[in-house]
């Protein structure tokens, strides 16, 4: 019993790690939140912090999947299967806006999604996984819009959901180097192109 009660103390202990992490890159950037600092966030020492994950890498990209877990939580319409594609563009956008308010979260993805060119890099598996996970479900919303008529039918879906995740990964590069961009504004369009000249 003392066994599990320690493991779950674990758990716990590093949902608050991660969740105390989130908050200091986003507010810090990815430069500012040194691992010393985000020790000093939760009040370990730099080597108690690092006993909770395999690497500094390993706590970065679970501090990325901690933000996905809470963007998507307050927007389930870009996750949910039975989502319609107006709930799927709502919840999309939302998102964006929230993203380009925190250009330090914006830098960490960025930076690990180009470490994941290395099959060896802990970020490899998370980019992969997260991909194809939001692509399924996108192109299963795209494809059932096209059924109703709501999105052009001349576009694969897979293809589709695609094109939306490019568009948003490299919005996301830009807004690195010009802070001035609209994220949502290209996202938008791109939703708009694939709208159906049909459509009510």
């Amino acid at each position: 019993m003392a066994r599990r009660g320690s493991y779950a103390k674990g758990v716990a202990k590093r949902e608050e790690i991660l969740r105390a992490a989130l908050a200091v890159v986003a507010r810090e950037g990815y430069h500012g939140a040194s691992v010393k600092e985000l020790a000093e966030e939760v009040g370990l020492s730099q080597a108690g912090l690092l006993h909770y994950f395999d690497s500094k890498d390993e706590l970065f990209v679970e501090i990325l999947r901690t933000r996905d877990e809470v963007d998507m939580a307050g927007h389930s319409g870009t996750v949910d299967d039975t989502a319609t594609l107006d709930e799927l563009r709502d919840g999309y956008l939302d998102i964006v806006r929230h993203n380009a308010r925190v250009p330090g979260l914006v830098e960490l993805f960025t930076r690990l999604a180009a470490d994941a060119a290395n099959p060896e890099h802990p970020s490899r598996a998370f980019f992969a996984e997260r991909g194809a996970g939001l692509r399924e479900r996108w192109a299963g919303t795209i494809a059932d819009a096209q059924a109703k008529g709501a999105i052009r039918d001349d576009i694969d879906p897979m293809l589709a959901a695609r094109l939306l995740q490019a568009a948003s990964d490299g919005a996301q590069m830009q807004l690195l180097v010009e802070p001035e961009l609209d994220m949502a504004a290209l996202i938008e369009t791109l939703f708009a192109l694939m709208r159906s000249s049909d459509r009510p």
